[in-house]
This record gives structure tokens, sequence and C-alpha cells, in this order.
């Protein structure tokens, strides 16, 4: 990370129908069950194996969802402000989104969304529904000014 770069952290996007600790104590049950199994030996037969192959999906499946929505690698979602470029990452999975000063026509900062206008003619509207606290929502406000007051950018302030 650039040592004037500010990076904004944000949280995983809730669009899972089952919420986080959901998932997590449905794949804790599944691995307890298949473990449960195995060792009592209940449902031995020929296709033993698959007691194993499902243990080791449900293992995936479990490091799936910690990944997809606890820090375990780092910070995954993210806003950050580099002395050239706005960047946005919105998770683990997700390709970075990096927008340079120089193709940037304006922004407008609305109560829930950064949109940014580009000046070939595309729209990007960024959510900061993400964006969780007082602290941190003064912070993103406060480099959107800076940034573009530095590269001279038109700033639309809508609150």
């Amino acid at each position: 990370m650039h040592p004037d770069s500010t990076r904004i952290r944000l949280q995983p996007a809730n669009t899972q129908r089952i919420p986080f600790w959901g998932q997590l104590f449905l794949g804790l049950l599944w691995i307890a069950y298949t473990v449960s199994l195995i060792v009592t030996g209940e449902g031995a037969s020929d296709m033993h194996f698959l007691h194993y192959v499902f243990l080791v999906f449900s293992l995936i499946y479990l490091g799936y969802v910690l990944v997809h929505n606890a820090p375990v690698f780092g910070t995954q979602s993210y806003l950050e402000f580099t002395p050239a470029y706005i960047v946005h990452k919105d998770g683990l999975f997700r390709p970075k989104q990096a927008f340079p000063a120089e193709n940037i026509a304006g922004l407008e900062l609305a109560p829930q969304q950064l949109r940014v206008q580009l000046k070939e003619g595309g729209n990007y509207s960024l959510s900061l529904r993400q964006v969780k606290g007082a602290k941190r929502k003064r912070m993103l406000r406060e480099q959107v000014r800076s940034f573009a007051a530095k590269h001279n950018l038109p700033l639309r302030d809508a609150q």
C-alpha cells in the first residue's frame, strides 16, 4: 500500500439468504455429523468413502464462508484513495476497480453512494452502505473531498 494512500474497510455485503452465523452453524453441523458417521461406523458399506468426500466438501464450504465473511487474509472489501487513483475492491473473489484521476470527469457523494463519472461517458456507483461507523463515514467524506480538490474535480455533495 502506498504511504500516501488511505484505505477504508467495507463490510461484506449481506447478499446471502442465510446469515453468516447460520452458514457457520450449517458447516459445523455437517462436519460433526460426518465425523460421527465415520467414528461410529454407521452406514458402513461399499460407499463408506462418501463420508470422507462429504467431510472434505464440508470443510471447503466452511473455509469459503470464513474467507468470504471474515478478514482471514486481511481486508478484502475496501475503498482506497491513492494519490492518483480511487480503487474499489468489493470482496475476495471480485476484481479491483481502479479509477485514475485523469479519467474522472466528476464525483458525486450521495448519502449511500459515491458516483464516479468518467470522461469517456461511463458512470460507476459505489455503494457506501458497507461503510460502518461514524468515524469511517467521516473519513470517507474527507478523503473524497481532498481527492477532488487535489485533482480539481467537480464534486457534488448531496448531503
